[in-house]
């Protein structure tokens, strides 16, 4: 709070107002007592990974090497010796009986999780379910009387407020900080389905998973990660809003997955010129630029190059507003949408249907097997499907290959169109997570791909 003193003065006849003195008493938020309050409930998070050193040292090493000279460099396998990597993160109780949330960037690729309490009690945790596109793990562990927290609305939360954040940045347990809320509704991409809180809170690698804060001491989100060129914090730091991650959660404990909705829309921002282009009294809404034949959005009516102006009655800045909404709703929901098309303003209405699994969330057995074998899958589109069909065939596509994992070294790239496995014909990600079940627990099994439109056959070896 400023406080200053000002008087006025003729000066040539004409009134002046001058400051005399000026006093700044600067305001904080004294978050002492709030800290010894939650902190029971908060916990370090503990994961264990089976890794190779030969695993470790190739994606180093062919990263470095692409630094200088692309993608041309070929980095040959090496026998496979045991290691154990060892990680670290945050989390924290929602409920008496044990259940915990913390990030899944934190938890991805366990082999074993545990959880040490602030008295140093250390517990093991079984991973009830995790989303990679919320970033939201649900954690479970044994016993009752859990110090759990209260849960706040961060659809309330204000720019300029005060947070607190708690964590273990860099393995300093139970380290406090605090800052305001600097923004809200960030969005990085469409690989993210969160509108990010945007805080000033000084975390570090360890923060990831933690609890932050109101003044109230009810949790208003999850702390996700920084905005960084050299890992460390530069005062952007982005949480997940627990309003979003409580709807992961319910879902994740209740059916072990998430299920999203579907329209079909591929939108973008609205510039200056576009604004004008599209007669647009200023730069607001979502331009579609695309929309996917057979979805909600072509059977509404919607067409590329509508914009849409509101979302069920939400005011649609920019894409990503429009992105948000979709992220949080259901399959089967009803939707309308106020867009202007060729200057004329009209409104069209449908129902979602459910998404394509694209990076689908995983339960604790199925992201077991998704590690192992290091890849991302999700179902074609309609348009993808038709640019595939080979002799009648359909497929999932591979969206990310872990370059330490046993699908990368057989020979498997982000791209190939996966219609086959262990003799198995795949048509969707669940045909894919079936099959894995029944793999043997050592040997070479089949893939069969499409790649750049030319079928080719693949040995996994399984180890």
């Amino acid at each position: 709070m400023l406080a200053f003193t000002v008087s006025t003065v003729m000066i040539a006849g004409i009134n002046v107002t001058t400051i005399n003195s000026a006093q700044a008493a600067v305001t904080t938020a004294d978050f002492s007592g709030l800290v010894q309050q939650v902190t029971p409930a908060v916990a370090r998070v503990n994961v264990t990974k089976t890794v190779s050193e030969a695993e470790l040292a190739k994606a180093q090493t062919a990263e470095l090497l692409r630094q200088f000279f692309g993608d041309r460099v070929r980095i040959p396998d090496r026998a496979a010796t045991p290691a154990i990597e060892h990680a670290y993160g945050t989390a924290f109780f929602v409920t008496t009986d044990g259940y915990m949330l913390t990030n899944h960037h934190v938890i991805e690729g366990a082999d074993k999780i545990t959880v040490t309490l602030n008295d140093r009690t250390e517990l093991d945790a079984t991973l009830v379910g995790s989303d990679e596109r919320s970033d939201v793990a649900v954690l479970k562990v044994e016993g009752k009387q859990f110090p759990a927290l209260p849960i706040g609305d961060s659809n309330v939360l204000k720019v300029g407020e005060p947070v607190l954040a708690i964590g273990s940045p860099f393995g300093f347990d139970y380290s406090a900080s605090a800052g305001i809320v600097s923004a809200k509704s960030r969005s990085f991409s469409r690989e993210t389905s969160v509108p990010f809180i945007q805080t000033d809170v000084a975390l570090n690698p360890g923060n990831s998973g933690g609890p932050l804060f109101n003044q109230r001491g009810e949790v208003i989100g999850i702390n996700s990660r920084i905005f960084s060129g050299t890992g460390g914090y530069m005062g952007l730091s982005f949480s997940i809003p627990i309003d979003a991650a409580m709807d992961i959660y319910e879902q994740l404990k209740t059916n072990g997955e998430v299920t999203r909705a579907y329209m079909g829309i591929y939108p973008q921002d609205i510039d200056r010129n576009l604004a004008e282009a599209y007669q647009l009294d200023k730069p607001q809404g979502a331009l579609l630029t695309r929309v996917s034949p057979d979805s909600p959005a072509q059977k509404s009516g919607l067409k590329p190059g509508d914009v849409i102006l509101q979302y069920n009655d939400v005011q649609i800045m920019q894409a990503a507003d429009l992105l948000n909404l979709l992220n949080r709703a259901r399959p089967n929901d009803a939707f309308r949408a106020y867009i202007q098309r060729n200057g004329k303003k009209m409104t069209v209405s449908g129902k979602l249907t459910y998404a394509p699994d694209d990076v689908r969330a995983q339960s604790g057995d199925q992201q077991s097997n998704d590690v192992q074998l290091g890849l991302r899958l999700r179902d074609l589109t309609p348009d993808e499907q038709a640019e595939i069909a080979v002799d009648n065939k359909t497929g999932i596509l591979v969206t990310m290959v872990d370059p330490t994992g046993l699908a990368a070294r057989s020979g498997i790239l982000a791209g190939d169109v996966i219609t086959n496995f262990h003799q198995k014909p795949i048509k969707q990600v669940t045909d894919f997570s079936g099959a894995i079940s029944s793999l043997p627990q050592k040997g070479v099994v089949t893939i069969e791909i499409i790649r750049q439109g030319i079928p080719a056959i693949i040995g996994l070896r399984i180890e």
